[in-house]
């Protein structure tokens, strides 16, 4: 379900709020994917990103942001 509004969500040693999501990331937070019965976003959209969520464990509930640009400028 793809959400216009932050909805909090916590790892196991962090929970992101807005603005600690956006000082994480460094840009201001547009929308967010939320898969059924996840916790977790699996995808989030900044200005000028989009932020894949990654579980890096599988006993512990971790994250890592994958940042790719939105609009790349080809040359």
């Amino acid at each position: 379900m793809m959400v216009c509004e932050w909805k909090n969500f916590a790892t196991d040693s962090e929970t992101y709020t807005l603005e600690a999501f956006e000082e994480v990331v460094g840009d201001e937070f547009e929308a967010m994917l939320l898969k059924e019965n996840e916790g977790i976003p699996a995808y989030i959209w900044t200005v000028n990103y989009v932020i894949i969520v990654k579980r890096y464990s599988k006993v512990l509930t971790d994250i890592l942001f994958e940042k790719i640009p939105r609009n790349p400028v080809c040359e």
